[in-house]
């Protein structure tokens, strides 16, 4: 019994030991966890020993990190950038007075009379220059095509008018220009000339800020990234490819910033607040989500200077600018690349002692160039003239078929007044067979295709 008592005695005493010991080792474990987690959590964000007290303090230590990250944080907070280069960015409205589209209209209802009405638009610009007399604003040309009137309004909300300086139709491009006679003291102290960064240096993943008028409720501000350089935009299918010759066609810098109706003409800058890109076009279509566009400014900087220094200009009423006194087609892409044909306006008829038959044009002499703006069709050519009055001297650049090759030569053209409809009616033969029905604004026919001449003049044909 007592031996039996001895042994249960040295068995509790042997279980203590044990419980004592695991409690120990456990201690040692935990400590040892904790002063190596202390040292890793150290040894990531380089806290000192004397930061320990800081440590606790969670709020302090997300207000350092930001204190420290908020010099070079430009990614998040572009309101600096903003700042200093809103005084550059312009809006611009237009006013052009457009035929009303009505079902008697659109099903050619008998005796129906066209009715008109003034249609507003409204888009973007930026300060890029001033001479002695104007300050010069660039904006896209499909911006101002066809207004009557502009008018710009800068940062202080003040408003004035505006005139066409020059265009390239090809480069969607426009500088309309202020008087600065009309500019206020105090206006011209809010704006400056914006600062013109250069696109190639530009990064795919770069960040930049868009500028511009969207949907023409004034001045507003997107973020995103350069996604792509070197696009070209295909008008006609609404396409993007990658640009293979920047010289027939305008390189696109695509980005994901929001760039909406009225945004055209605004600015894109980097993130050092220059102007790399003049905001231009955005590919619309329910399966495509953030694609925007802007003209490369660095690929269009001597356009743009010519335009700076062309004579600006107002459009003129549809019965007071000038005319050639031709009858012209346009020359197709695909008649100038199956044929050989120089791209422009064929000359199909010209008026006898009228400005053209004067100035040495001939018919089927090809129409290529207007006071040096490239013409690459008809359209094109009648809005050119609509900047130019009655008596204005003009060089026209032609090409002539002779020896089996076309070849240029300018010529000086003093533009004519326009005829009334009876003045040429009345020169036409009575078995005159020119296709009358389509007349444009200088009393001219105007064929946008040859395969569509109702004369029946295909290609190669008449030469």
């Amino acid at each position: 019994m007592k031996n039996r008592n001895q042994k249960e005695r040295e068995q509790k005493i042997r279980r203590a030991v044990k419980k004592g010991l695991s409690i120990s080792l456990c201690a040692v474990l935990v400590g040892g966890f904790s002063a190596a987690a202390y040292e890793g959590v150290n040894a990531v964000t380089g806290w000192g020993t004397d930061q320990v007290s800081a440590a606790s303090h969670k709020v302090e230590l997300v207000q350092t990190a930001s204190e420290e990250s908020s010099a070079g944080k430009g990614s998040l907070d572009v309101s600096s950038i903003v700042e200093e280069a809103m005084p550059s960015v312009v809006s611009i409205t237009t006013k052009s007075i457009q035929e009303v589209q009505d079902i008697y209209s659109m099903f050619g209802g008998y005796g129906y009379i066209p009715q008109e009405r003034e249609v507003q638009g409204s888009g973007s610009g930026i300060i890029i220059g001033q001479n002695d007399e104007e300050l010069l604003v660039v904006t896209n040309y499909h911006v101002v095509e066809g207004a009557d009137t502009l008018s710009v309004s800068f940062v202080d909300g003040e408003v004035y008018e505006a005139s066409v300086k020059g265009f390239d139709e090809d480069k969607d491009l426009a500088v309309v220009a202020v008087p600065l006679s009309d500019i206020s003291g105090d206006t011209m102290d809010q704006i400056k000339i914006a600062a013109i960064g250069n696109s190639d240096d530009l990064k795919v993943g770069e960040q930049v800020v868009a500028i511009g008028n969207a949907l023409g409720y004034g001045q507003s501000v997107t973020t995103g990234i350069v996604s792509a350089k070197n696009r070209q935009l295909n008008e006609d299918v609404q396409s993007v490819e990658e640009a293979a010759d920047a010289e027939n066609g305008v390189n696109l810098i695509q980005t994901d910033a929001a760039i909406n109706p009225g945004n055209s003409g605004g600015a894109l800058l980097n993130m050092n607040g220059e102007v790399v890109g003049i905001n231009s076009a955005k590919l619309a279509s329910t399966e495509v989500e953030g694609m925007g566009y802007a003209i490369a400014i660095t690929d269009v900087k001597d356009v743009l200077e010519q335009l700076m220094n062309e004579t600006t200009r107002d459009r003129l009423e549809e019965d007071a600018h000038g005319v050639l006194s031709i009858t012209g087609q346009s020359v197709s892409d695909e008649a100038s690349q199956v044929y050989g044909i120089p791209e422009g306006v064929r000359v199909a008829e010209v008026t006898k002692d009228g400005a053209a038959d004067k100035a040495g044009i001939k018919e089927n002499d090809i129409i290529t160039s207007f006071d040096g703006k490239d013409v690459t069709g008809i359209e094109q050519l009648v809005e050119l003239l609509n900047y130019y009055a009655p008596g204005e001297e003009v060089e026209v650049t032609v090409a002539s078929l002779g020896n089996g090759k076309y070849e240029e030569e300018t010529l000086t053209v003093t533009l004519d007044e326009q005829q009334s409809s009876e003045d040429s009616q009345s020169e036409k033969s009575d078995g005159d067979d020119k296709d009358s029905s389509k007349d444009s604004e200088d009393g001219n026919s105007i064929v946008d295709d040859w395969e569509n001449n109702n004369n029946g003049l295909r290609f190669g044909e008449g030469w």
